[in-house]
């Protein structure tokens, strides 16, 4: 197996229009979408070519995929200028339809047969590395969660959701859409919307849009305890209807920890900003550390 952490010399230029055409690979193979797994596919390789182009330059950045499928993305990873391509496949078939993408990468692209939620991308290259990927909807939110904890040791993750898990990433106080994954994905990292897709743009079509968009580690994230902001994010939206200081009870003397740090107790979850969640983790964090729990 080609090693993934060695970096090779720049390839020839990759065409991806130079292989079978994917609709080819997918009748020669026998590659129907698994509902199951969360698979759909996006067989425009000027679409994919679109996704690959917006994670920006990939001069000296290794390029990894989740979910490959049978390759749209992989090819247009392929062609820009990464110096190599990791793609993440837990399904089989696949892992034989992409041969000849390995093939024609020149040694750019290795396939690595896992599934995404127990492999740890910093172990597969060095940084810098970016995480390009049309995500299998079932498992988007936890990966990604995963890769927010750590989100420092990727220079951008460029990502494909449903357009509703989309609109909560980068949601901001005071909408509807905002909740505990707005406020983990913005105390981390700069979210922005790239571009929306219709259902029509993929095999099978789901039934609602996608939206890609591209995540930035936040240089100077406000200072919190991980485990600590998704309680008090947790607590606070569970019951998001309700005042803070009833739906933050379970933190213990909640109207006290929103008056030390300049909430009012009768806001709700969805008008308090990262700044304000944050300063509330910090508080609790605080408080435990000075009655720590009995032995």
């Amino acid at each position: 197996m080609t090693d993934p952490t060695a970096l090779p010399a720049p390839a020839p230029t990759f065409d991806p229009h130079a292989l079978p055409p994917l609709r080819e690979v997918i009748a020669r193979f026998g590659l129907d979408a698994k509902k199951s797994m969360g698979q759909n596919f996006l067989l425009d390789l000027n679409l994919t070519g679109r996704i690959a182009r917006s994670a920006g330059s990939m001069t000296g950045i290794t390029a990894i995929e989740v979910g490959p499928g049978p390759g749209g993305l992989t090819r247009a990873l392929l062609a820009t200028n990464a110096p190599r391509v990791i793609a993440i496949e837990r399904d089989r078939r696949f892992i034989d339809a992409l041969q000849d993408v390995v093939e024609a990468s020149h040694g750019r692209l290795t396939i690595v047969e896992a599934d995404a939620l127990t492999v740890d991308p910093e172990q597969l290259a060095p940084a810098p590395r970016a995480i390009v990927a049309n995500l299998p909807y079932n498992v988007a939110t936890p990966l990604l969660l995963g890769w927010l904890a750590r989100i420092e040791a990727y220079v951008s993750l460029t990502l494909m959701f449903q357009k509703e898990v989309a609109d909560r990433l980068v949601a901001k106080p005071g909408s509807k859409a905002y909740g505990r994954l707005s406020v983990i994905t913005q105390w981390r990292a700069d979210a922005r919307v790239l571009f929306n897709l219709p259902p029509r743009a993929f095999t099978p079509p789901p039934k609602v849009e996608s939206t890609v968009v591209q995540l930035v580690p936040r240089a100077n994230p406000e200072p919190a305890e991980w485990r600590i902001l998704e309680k008090v994010t947790a607590a606070a939206f569970g019951q998001r209807r309700k005042m803070l200081r009833q739906s933050l009870k379970s933190l213990g003397d909640a109207e006290a920890l929103l008056e030390q740090v300049g909430i009012s107790p009768t806001s709700r979850a969805e008008e308090v900003d990262v700044a304000g969640f944050a300063a509330l983790a910090r508080a609790v964090q605080a408080r435990e550390a000075a009655n720590p729990p009995c032995p």
